[in-house]
């Protein structure tokens, strides 16, 4: 009797975790979703329920324990280096100091990629390669752990090992778009004559953005929710169709982003954001455009850090299309940053007077969500997270009201004069 006493609080953790990953599941609509690889559905996600990491800057083991067996794919990326961790439709549900970052590695994030997938990015202090990665069985029979071993290794040989598996990493890409239903080449063209606007609430799934100073609400649900309620507001006006780059707690890159606007046939792109500062004294809204100077070093700290979204997801930039350059290219982006130059100021002006602004509310850096070539575009930094009062309107859904019906005026004063002029 005393050995079965000893197994059952590892058991009824198991249990209630999963009770608890089963209603995450049902409350957020992820039952019945795809698996990932081929695994036989079982009717809601994997549930992570326990994680631990030891080691030091030579040799780093992760433990994950699972309800049930996961099927993992992994491989490198490079700049900056990367362990990524495929799996499937994961819930993890163990406290986020479990799995802090040590030994071989900077940053660990982990999170769904969509309605299929989930992902572990692990980013390397200093190269590093898995010399063992298996998936066993609990002591029991109830369970599964992950078991992932580092080891550090030359930069030569970690380029290696990203050459070697370069045709992987695009199928696995690919793979994962597929798994979480990729919107790319699968939107509805717009009502003729519309005028378009892509609705961009940054950041989504593993990638949660900044966290609320005093309520540690991730910056992903702010954005969805301000993305959620201008969509709603721009439903009645005439002649207008909105739509929602990211639909849900999805991880779409910045290139997909982009993808998505000018396969739309978008006039505007307005992605929603709030960041954090060190200097928790600053607040208000500032609207950015895309340049290749920034016109402060706030605004190129900001952008480095907004970039940095794709190697959060673990997204090989290497594997992007490069756009060829050319005369009639460059006439057509000299364009449309003046066009996003007229939005940034429409912006302004209907908030001056109703919404806290910064200093110098228009600011532009190079924000690669914003470089569509032929698609006007603005980020709209909302406020910030690192200010308490900030976060406290960020937070409040008659503020999100206004903030809606305020940029409603701006793209209507901004749509005038281009449609005028054949815009």
């Amino acid at each position: 009797m005393r050995g079965a006493d000893l197994v059952q609080p590892a058991r009824f953790k198991r249990l209630a975790w999963r009770i608890a990953a089963v209603a995450l599941a049902l409350i957020s609509g992820l039952v019945g979703t795809a698996t990932f690889a081929g695994q036989v559905a079982t009717g809601d996600p994997l549930a992570a329920y326990a994680a631990r990491i030891v080691g030091d800057r030579a040799r780093t083991r992760i433990v994950m324990e699972f309800d049930r067996k996961p099927e993992v794919a992994i491989r490198y990326i490079g700049k900056p280096d990367r362990i990524v961790v495929d799996m499937p439709s994961t819930l993890f549900t163990f406290p986020e100091a479990d799995l802090r970052a040590r030994g071989l590695f900077r940053d660990i994030r982990y999170g769904s990629m969509g309605a299929g997938s989930a992902r572990l990015v692990l980013t390397a202090e200093r190269p590093a390669r898995l010399v063992a990665s298996e998936v066993m069985a609990n002591e029991g029979g109830e369970g599964y752990r992950l078991v992932l071993d580092a080891e550090m290794v030359s930069q030569q040989d970690f380029d290696a090992l990203v050459s070697d598996q370069t045709w992987m990493s695009a199928s696995a890409e690919a793979a994962t778009s597929a798994q979480r239903g990729d919107r790319i080449a699968a939107t509805e063209p717009a009502v003729p004559g519309a005028f378009v606007i892509a609705i961009d609430a940054g950041h989504g799934g593993i990638d949660a953005g900044a966290a609320g100073a005093t309520t540690k609400t991730p910056e992903k649900e702010i954005t969805l929710a301000f993305a959620k309620a201008l969509l709603e507001r721009l439903k009645g006006e005439p002649g207008i169709e909105a739509f929602l780059v990211r639909e849900g707690d999805e991880f779409l890159s910045l290139s997909e982003r982009v993808t998505i606007a000018r396969q739309r046939d978008a006039n505007l792109l307005i992605s929603f954001h709030a960041d954090t500062l060190r200097q928790n004294n600053i607040r208000g809204a500032t609207v950015y455009t895309i340049s290749d100077k920034a016109s402060d070093r706030m605004a190129a700290d900001l952008a480095e850090r907004e970039n940095l979204s794709d190697a959060v997801g673990g997204v090989s930039l290497s594997s992007e299309p490069a756009e060829v350059s050319d005369i009639l290219l460059d006439l057509t982006r000299r364009e449309t940053q003046a066009f996003s130059i007229s939005l940034a100021d429409a912006v302004v002006r209907s908030f001056d007077g109703q919404v806290a602004l910064i200093n110098n509310p228009h600011r532009y850096a190079g924000f690669r969500v914003l470089q569509a070539h032929d698609v006007p575009s603005i980020l709209l930094e909302l406020g910030f997270l690192s200010n308490k009062e900030d976060e406290k309107l960020l937070l409040d859904p008659a503020w999100r009201t206004k903030i809606a019906d305020l940029l409603a005026i701006a793209v209507k004063r901004y749509r005038l004069p281009v449609v005028a002029n054949g815009g």
